[in-house]
């Protein structure tokens, strides 16, 4: 089995967007390794989205592109209203 580079997940979960780094870098940081195996795939496939994009659907202001993005989605969401 695969093993992630966690530098790599942390830094590629850092966008430049200061909205986006505070959803993406402590999801990436605090659960990343706690998702199961299928969720981490996803999170990396999601990490391969352009930044608008990423921005729309955390904001809640577009639907993302695929319907697998959701539940990935919903989980930085629910990190971040229970971080704050």
């Amino acid at each position: 089995m695969q093993e992630f580079n966690k530098q790599k997940i942390f830094w590629h979960s850092r966008r430049g967007m200061l909205e986006l780094d505070l959803l993406l870098v402590p999801f990436a940081t605090d659960v990343f390794e706690s998702l199961s195996r299928q969720d981490q795939l996803l999170y990396i496939d999601f990490l391969k989205e352009e930044d608008q994009d990423l921005f729309a659907w955390l904001m809640q202001r577009a639907a993302p592109s695929e319907q697998r993005f959701e539940s990935i989605i919903q989980q930085i969401l629910a990190h971040n209203s229970d971080s704050a």
